[in-house]
């Protein structure tokens, strides 16, 4: 199923696409840089202050980036040449848009907590929590993934893609 999009529109809604993959990238890249931090430092204040700041990033960021990659990623695919689920690459690049993002939306609750409890934690020992840095490593690492499908567009028709070629 495709949508028709002039030729000017298809590139807006790729170019919509690649700046919201992109944030995405770089507000996860951010995240992870308070986080390292919020696990290393032995600046009690610094620690103290990273979650509030993480929990802001990933609601003012992180989250809304998320989303806007995924409604224009699919606005993308059925508006241009490669369909949805027509290429393994591109339903790949769902499946990992959707995963990563619903993964997302339940991890908001962990860094809400923290957030509530930095400020007042007498032991910030407690804050110290590795699951963060490990979180944003392996999105980190989906994104990645993400950004060389889009790249190489590996070769594969799905069994829907070869049947819509059939189709005169």
């Amino acid at each position: 199923m495709t949508v028709g999009m002039g030729p000017r529109t298809r590139k807006f809604a790729l170019t919509l696409h690649v700046v919201a993959s992109v944030g995405w990238l770089g507000a996860v890249g951010a995240y992870l840089v308070l986080a390292a931090a919020a696990l290393r430092s032995e600046d009690v204040a610094l620690v103290r202050g990273a979650y509030p700041l993480m929990e802001l990033v990933m609601w003012a960021a992180v989250v809304p980036l998320s989303l806007g990659s995924l409604l224009t990623g699919v606005i993308s695919a059925l508006g241009g040449p490669w369909g949805l689920v027509r290429h393994y690459w591109v339903l790949f690049k769902l499946v990992l848009n959707l995963v990563a993002t619903t993964l997302l939306l339940l991890y908001t609750r962990s860094i809400g907590h923290f957030a509530d409890l930095a400020p007042t934690a007498r032991d910030v020992g407690a804050l110290r929590d590795p699951t963060h840095v490990l979180h944003s490593v392996l999105a980190l690492l989906v994104l990645l993934v993400a950004t060389v499908l889009a790249v190489f567009k590996p070769r594969g028709v799905t069994g829907f893609g070869r049947a819509r070629r059939a189709v005169p």
